[in-house]
């Protein structure tokens, strides 16, 4: 199969292929502009980082891609800085911005008035038909198998092809695509292109620490549970001993809070407890995954990734 090249406003990527962006800091610059640098989508993780260090990481992929690759945020709508942040990145000129746990009205006139393309993460008809008349380029359809806060507990196989029909604007999937089989599978289901996290968090280029993807590589299908999360939504994670407190109820209450969150319920900070799993603390943190993440057994420069990706469909 020949793959399609993606189209989303004025951006013409190479490959139909988006880097999920994973927080926190998963997705820094590093990984980001290697994805940009294969042709494909990357994106910054925004969401816990401060607006000067936003700054910095999209400066630093802009440099490391010489300008010409296609850079995007990622942003969740739950943050208090939410707007702040996709701001920040809009007056750095960032190619995108991806929106997801929540939904925002705000994010259409920064778009506007920056020239912004926006990218709602949705998982209904009526959200990809509400962000279409808001304006939006395109939309990420996210199904259950997808890592991190989940907005259904459908899978994306089932969503995408009401979606695909309801909308004009590109519609690309996410949720569960490891291989190029994966990839082909959405493709022929509609999308417009696939968004990949779990394969590019366990790559070279992924700012997690050495024992987070080691996590990753001994992970069994069993492992994979679904805990709430303080954000209001349920999120799929590997069962490390802070999850097995999660799911019991039992996880400890912060002591200080910073306030992060628009809404939240207090059982714990999930800010802190992913910055735990980034900087490789399996016990106490909190490791967000794909629902295929377990059918990974390498950690690959972004490099092969691609190679491997565009060998397999090449031969389907």
């Amino acid at each position: 199969m020949k793959l399609p090249v993606l189209k989303i406003g004025k951006l013409v990527a190479e490959l139909p292929i988006i880097q999920g962006g994973m927080a926190i800091r998963l997705s820094t610059a590093r990984l980001a502009s290697a994805v940009a640098n294969e042709g494909g989508i990357g994106l910054i993780a925004a969401s816990g980082m401060e607006f000067c260090e936003l700054r910095q990481e999209i400066r630093l992929a802009r440099k490391l891609t010489g300008g010409r690759g296609i850079i995007g945020i990622n942003a969740m709508v739950a943050a208090r800085a939410f707007l702040g942040l996709i701001t920040t990145a809009a007056q750095e000129k960032i190619d995108l911005i991806v929106a997801g746990a929540g939904f925002s009205r705000d994010m259409f006139a920064v778009g506007r008035e920056y020239g912004v393309e926006i990218v709602p993460i949705v998982s209904s008809v009526k959200l990809a038909k509400i962000s279409e008349k808001l304006g939006a380029s395109a939309i990420i359809v996210e199904g259950t198998e997808a890592g991190g806060h989940l907005g259904t507990q459908q899978s994306i196989k089932e969503i995408l092809p009401d979606i695909v029909k309801a909308v004009k604007i590109p519609a690309i999937a996410a949720g569960g695509a490891i291989t190029g089989r994966d990839v082909v599978d959405l493709l022929n289901l509609g999308a417009s292109g696939v968004q990949m996290g779990s394969r590019f968090a366990a790559s070279e280029e992924s700012n997690g620490a050495p024992a987070l993807k080691d996590f990753y590589l001994h992970m069994t299908k069993d492992d994979i549970v679904q805990i709430d999360s303080p954000v209001g939504y349920k999120g799929r994670a590997i069962k490390s001993p802070f999850a097995k407190l999660s799911l019991e109820n039992k996880t400890p209450r912060p002591t200080v809070c910073d306030g992060c969150l628009k809404h939240c319920n207090h059982s714990f900070c999930i800010i802190r407890a992913l910055t735990r799993a980034q900087q490789g603390d399996v016990e106490t943190g909190l490791v967000f995954t794909g629902a295929n993440m377990w059918k990974i057994k390498e950690i690959l420069p972004v490099k092969e990734i691609f190679r491997r990706l565009k060998e397999e469909i090449a031969n389907i």
